[in-house]
């Protein structure tokens, strides 16, 4: 199966080669992608940027050892990313903390953007309630913006399996969110 041309391959060969610009050019295209994710799946900004900033390292160090050909460098990247992720998120379910973690207030927001921003924290809340890889599924999907195949591929998946779990995950997300009205799911129904 041949794989379709890397957009990134040009730019990986020059950062394996040391180039600055090619260094800045990678962290400007990428490191806010993984941020994203990261901040998607773990749910705390800081823990997202460590994930973030260790996968560009990682993308810097294998640089040199690249192979065009054998996968899109940006799905190896999203893999990375994803892994770094749930190796967090596996050590904080085994190390029990004394104090509860911060809560954000639920109490009404006093003008329409902290609205929004609590509209936000519900969504954030209610995607981490759902089983990883139905978590890992959207966010792929809808905040990563990759394809079907391309998501199935980086879970290791097929597409079908996907689309359940794109299904499930979204199925879920209406229901957890259902008080805030139609509008709520929209956000997470494209397919």
């Amino acid at each position: 199966m041949a794989l379709s041309a890397d957009p990134d391959e040009d730019l990986v060969r020059r950062v394996g080669q040391g180039d600055p610009a090619a260094i800045q050019a990678m962290v400007a295209r990428k490191l806010p992608r993984m941020l994203a994710l990261a901040q998607r799946m773990l749910g705390d900004p800081v823990e997202a940027e460590d994930v973030a900033q260790e996968a560009m390292l990682r993308a810097w160090k294998q640089a040199p050892r690249w192979v065009p050909g054998k996968a899109r460098f940006d799905t190896w990247l999203h893999r990375v990313g994803l892994n770094l992720c749930y190796d967090r998120l596996r050590r904080r379910r085994e190390v029990p903390t004394e104090t509860p973690p911060d809560r954000p207030d639920d109490g009404p927001a006093p003008d329409q953007g902290l609205l929004s921003a609590e509209l936000g924290v519900r969504v954030d809340a209610a995607l981490r309630r759902l089983p990883d890889r139905q978590r890992e599924a959207i966010v792929l999907c809808h905040y990563q913006e990759l394809g079907n195949i391309e998501a199935a591929s980086l879970m290791e998946v097929s597409v079908e399996a996907l689309e359940s779990l794109l299904s499930r995950g979204r199925r879920t997300l209406r229901q957890t969110l259902a008080d805030l009205g139609p509008a709520a799911g929209r956000g997470v129904e494209r397919g």
